[in-house]
């Protein structure tokens, strides 16, 4: 695998949305949870590297999600 890519989903709480940051041209997501959100990355990055980069073999893709917890101490 010569190419590496990542998605990382991105918590908004005021929407209640996971939304993507990537380097994968034209991938844009936006779900209500996480295991949506892994199965658009299997579906449409890739078309999106094919058409985008013409890469047609195996990529490796790093998957991260981020949120952040604001909490009391007690």
């Amino acid at each position: 695998m010569a190419h590496s890519f990542y998605v990382k989903a991105i918590w908004d709480p005021e929407a209640s949305v996971w939304y993507s940051e990537s380097d994968i041209p034209g991938l844009v997501l936006q779900t209500d949870t996480l295991e949506e959100f892994e199965d658009l990355i299997r579906h449409f990055a890739p078309d999106l590297l094919a058409s985008n980069l013409d890469i047609h073999e195996p990529v490796a893709i790093r998957f991260e999600a981020s949120r952040q917890l604001d909490l009391v101490a007690a």
